[in-house]
């Protein structure tokens, strides 16, 4: 009975932490400071230092880590958050929050410093994460019966199945299932960020600028989205190596780059010039039909698909995410949703790495060297900033006192 007690008054305890209060605060916390440190990694790697002898190496430390690493924090930070305003039930938070943050955490270090124990040991603590996640979101939309919202369970349970994949790939020494299970998280990603960004980037902007929004139009919508699924249907079939042909899905892809192009048009994207978080926001979905017609196209010429997956990862994922968290970290410690001084410019970067590391290195790629520079540089500038400003919110409590 008293240890029962003790137990209650510990748990909420550390709900009365701000950090512990909602699941975007140490995610997007830790996923922020974990892509600089990572990245700052990758930037000695190619001068030649080796700085760590991670599970796979590091060329497939770097990738697995950027995918299920830095992204899936983001991921789980805004899934675990936005189920709450979804369902109206709460979400994790004090001990149970910080027991999955500790096992992201355990998952990082042990993919950096395997230390010599068994090769199934790391995965099978990586692979943990995500289901825990899976978990949470799907009781809380059960039990609310928000059936619209169990979109992303699939989605998650893809990803576990990709990364999955990929420690199988290490395992066995098979190269070839490490890239196309990357190659397949990297879509999957995608469609979370067509399915968000189609529900939040028009009516943000439209509420901030004041504009009429344009109602979506069935058919385009369905498209758009669907596409995009038939894109990553195709890819999970090449990962369990179904001989699909490569026009076939080279054509859904460019299906799905023009559906989405056109869905961004609607949006009103040239009236958010003045506005970094909608700019930002606009351009980073923008890199989704580029990198989705840039991979068609390298499929169809047979070339690596490298340029746009960079396209998709920085452009889409790596300046979405910050234009996201800062503005879900204002919104949801009570600020004022604006940008603060320099954001801009971190987005900015963002967009100049995946310009960089995308369409001018796939035109002229004898500047490989200098382009992997700027990229990195610009990505670890642009998160330092967002650190700067929102590591004082993040573990502050709510401007109007409220719990959150």
């Amino acid at each position: 009975m008293q240890s029962t007690s003790s137990s209650a008054v510990r748990s909420s305890t550390l709900s009365r932490l701000p950090l512990a209060r909602l699941a975007f605060r140490p995610f997007f916390l830790l996923a922020a400071l974990f892509s600089v440190l990572s990245l700052g990694v990758w930037f000695a790697f190619w001068h030649g230092d080796i700085l760590l002898r991670p599970v796979g190496g590091l060329m497939f430390w770097h990738q697995h880590e950027m995918l299920f690493g830095f992204v899936a924090a983001v991921v789980a930070g805004f899934l675990l958050t936005a189920v709450q305003n979804w369902t109206g039930l709460s979400s994790i938070k004090g001990g149970p929050l910080l027991a999955l943050v500790g096992v992201w955490l355990a998952g990082r270090i042990l993919m950096a410093f395997p230390m010599g124990l068994p090769a199934w040991l790391p995965a099978l603590v990586d692979l943990a994460f995500l289901p825990l996640v899976a978990g949470v979101v799907a009781r809380l939309v059960i039990a609310a019966k928000r059936w619209r919202n169990l979109v992303f369970l699939p989605a998650l349970g893809l990803l576990v199945l990709a990364n999955l994949a990929m420690h199988l790939g290490v395992l066995n020494g098979n190269a070839e299932l490490i890239r196309q299970a990357a190659y397949l998280a990297v879509l999957l990603v995608t469609l979370l960020m067509v399915v968000v960004g189609g529900r939040v980037i028009a009516m943000f902007t439209a509420n901030r600028l004041g504009l009429t929004r344009k109602p979506p139009i069935p058919a385009l919508e369905t498209l758009s989205l669907g596409s995009v699924m038939a894109v990553v249907l195709g890819q999970l079939l090449v990962m369990l190596g179904v001989a699909v042909p490569a026009p076939l899905l080279a054509a859904l892809m460019g299906l799905a780059a023009l559906a989405n192009a056109v869905r961004l048009s609607r949006w009103g994207g040239l009236h958010s010039w003045r506005e970094p978080l909608l700019w930002g926001l606009h351009l980073s979905y923008a890199f989704i039909p580029l990198g989705l017609a840039m991979w068609s196209l390298a499929l169809f010429t047979g070339d690596r698909a490298d340029a746009a997956l960079h396209a998709l990862t920085i452009g889409g994922m790596g300046t979405m995410m910050l234009a996201m968290m800062s503005r879900v970290s204002l919104g949801h410690t009570a600020r004022p949703i604006r940008t603060l001084p320099g954001i801009g410019v971190a987005l900015g970067l963002m967009v100049a790495a995946a310009l960089l590391r995308s369409p001018v290195l796939a035109l002229f790629p004898q500047i490989t060297h200098w382009t992997y520079n700027l990229g990195i540089i610009f990505w670890c500038l642009a998160y330092l900033i967002f650190l700067f400003h929102y590591v004082g919110p993040l573990l502050s409590a709510r401007a109007d006192g409220k719990d959150g």
